[in-house]
């Protein structure tokens, strides 16, 4: 019997075929870009090899990545993040076409449970709400460390696209944005933040903030800030994208506060 966990369990299994399977299983199988679909469903041959793979207690993780041959001879790339982050445990598929947005999508599986965040006086004594509140703030506006911009030019435009289309906040970036950085060609993925914070019904939230920076044909810059977190009123997983990073830092605090 094949074994489902296989990136390709049977050796004989065509091309075609193996397409669909992973396509169809993939959570996010939608999010990919159309002319990305429309290539790999010419290739000719393909092969998939285990990149990463990680095991805890609580946490299974494992990286693919598929490789495609094209009629053109040149070979195109999807890279598979399996994990045990479902619902009771239950194992999910998700596809991405970069390496880097596959590292950083597996950066946000949480390890098992985080440690309450609390804060302390000097002299032991448990710190009351305001000053919980302060300390948040205090973490929430420390600004980022400098890092070198890596400029990538891997169909920038279509991932700036695609940033967009999975924020959920009302007041996203609009038209006038997206249509600027249908110029970009090159971009730069930067992880801002990342913590646990307490929030409403006693129960922990993750906040993680990136900057998608981007470089347009024009030579200016461009960067979107999204906001992926859990404070939700179920704990789902949300994205959410804003123009500037102070007001991506507003939204967290904003929701770290509610109690």
């Amino acid at each position: 019997m094949n074994d489902p966990k296989d990136p390709s369990p049977d050796p004989y299994e065509t091309t075609e075929t193996q397409l669909e399977r992973l396509l169809g299983r993939a959570l996010n199988s939608f999010d990919l870009p159309d002319s990305v679909i429309e290539r790999l469903e010419t290739a000719l041959a393909h092969s998939s090899a285990l990149y990463s793979s990680h095991h805890s207690a609580t946490l299974h993780r494992t990286t693919y990545r598929h490789t495609y041959l094209l009629p053109d001879g040149s070979a195109l790339g999807l890279w598979e993040l399996v994990h045990n982050c479902g619902r009771d445990g239950a194992e999910q598929h998700e596809l991405y076409t970069e390496e880097a947005e596959v590292r950083l999508a597996a950066s946000r599986l949480p390890d098992g449970p985080s440690p309450h965040w609390s804060v302390e006086h000097s002299d032991g004594a448990p710190a009351d709400e305001d000053d919980d509140l302060e300390s948040l703030n205090s973490l929430f506006t420390h600004p980022i460390q400098a890092q070198p911009r890596m400029y990538v030019p891997d169909n920038s435009d279509d991932h700036a696209r695609r940033v967009l289309r999975r924020a959920e906040n009302a007041d996203r970036p609009g038209e006038a944005t997206a249509r600027r950085l249908r110029l970009a060609f090159a971009h730069h993925i930067t992880q801002a933040l990342g913590r646990q914070c307490p929030v409403e019904g006693g129960r922990d939230a993750g906040f993680t903030l990136y900057e998608h920076q981007f470089l347009l044909l024009d030579g200016s810059e461009v960067s979107l800030w999204e906001v992926e977190h859990t404070a939700t009123p179920d704990g789902r997983h949300m994205c959410e994208v804003y123009e500037s990073e102070r007001a991506a830092r507003e939204a967290m605090e904003s929701r770290a506060r509610v109690r």
